[in-house]
């Protein structure tokens, strides 16, 4: 697989366009004054199926032919990809099946559903959600729609930095960090080339949660690391195995670097974006925040953006998080 160009995450935003949500750029004087930063904030917890996920999901489904439509689709995701996958399917008319870990939040399973997917569980320690895929794909003659490891996908993600960026020349902001999460990175490698095709000055920094920051290993040794464990965070979104080849061929060469927050600091970002922002975010969703709360990079003076990714976070997660104690500036 080729890496998608500027041009293809373009083209993306058109197809996009009118069916995904364009989501707003929101600064928060509150947040600027804790941190002394100017802190612009694309908030996809807004975007359908609460995720930036959707993007990307409908970019790949609406470019299938129509045999290809007509054998269905198949996916694996522990949430976001899922949902973002299942509406477009519905959307689209295409039947999908989606492989799902077993500890994923019972809300993301449901919204699944309730999106007209079948969803088949597995066990994540144990067991391989691409192997169970493939399987099911090879049975029925249907399409593996990744969650990361796909150009169209990565195109349509990159559509995030593509508003971002026009977003923040309406205010006349000009950036000089860029930060989201990073699972497989499809998120970050379509922000990345967007942003080094049009704020090529701007630094970009993937966040993951600690004991998964697979990405700031691979990036300091220079080969594709993976997790030793694959669940066990409140950060369930980001719970890859590992970046995959093709985004991380894409990082490696794009990025300034990789920060990670543990799940207390991921928790509280959720109850500063409740309580300060007034957005419901999820943990997984909530790292880039979290990373700039925590001091994990220097944005002192500085304007960053920063992507709160997904908000699909269920109530049992959530009263946890109201429960965090916040970093002392913010009292």
């Amino acid at each position: 697989m080729e890496a998608p160009q500027f041009r293809d995450i373009v083209a993306a935003a058109g197809r996009i366009a009118g069916v995904a949500t364009k989501t707003p750029l929101l600064e928060n004087p509150l947040l600027n004054e804790d941190l002394d930063a100017r802190i612009l904030i694309k908030p996809e917890c807004l975007q359908r199926v609460g995720a930036f996920k959707f993007r990307g999901a409908y970019n790949r489904l609406v470019q299938l032919t129509e045999d290809e439509r007509a054998r269905g689709v198949v996916a694996f995701s522990s949430g976001n990809h899922a949902q973002g996958v299942a509406s477009a399917a519905k959307i689209l008319g295409i039947d999908a099946t989606i492989v799902m870990p077993s500890d994923a939040p019972e809300m993301k399973i449901a919204n699944t559903r309730g999106y007209g997917a079948n969803v088949v569980l597995y066990d994540r320690a144990t067991e391989s959600r691409e192997e169970i895929a493939e399987r099911i794909a090879g049975d029925r003659g249907s399409v593996v729609v990744p969650a990361y490891e796909d150009p169209h996908i990565i195109a349509g993600q990159g559509t995030v930095a593509l508003e971002l960026v026009e977003q923040a020349g309406e205010v006349g902001a000009s950036l000089d960090g860029f930060l989201c999460p990073v699972g497989g990175g499809g998120l970050a490698s379509g922000c990345s080339i967007v942003l080094k095709e049009l704020s090529p000055e701007t630094e970009i920094y993937g966040v993951e949660p600690a004991g998964f920051d697979d990405l700031r290993k691979s990036l300091q040794s220079g080969q594709r690391e993976t997790n030793e464990r694959f669940s066990g965070s409140a950060c369930d979104a980001l719970l890859s195995p590992s970046t995959g080849d093709l985004t991380f061929s894409i990082l490696k060469h794009k990025l300034s670097g990789a920060l990670a927050v543990s799940d207390e600091e991921a928790l509280a970002a959720v109850k500063y974006a409740w309580q300060k922002l007034k957005l419901v975010v999820e943990p997984g969703g909530a790292v880039a925040l979290a990373a700039v709360l925590f001091g994990k990079l220097d944005v002192t003076g500085k304007t960053v953006a920063i992507v709160l990714s997904g908000g699909n976070v269920d109530e049992k997660t959530y009263v946890r998080a109201l429960g965090s104690e916040l970093p002392k500036f913010t009292f």
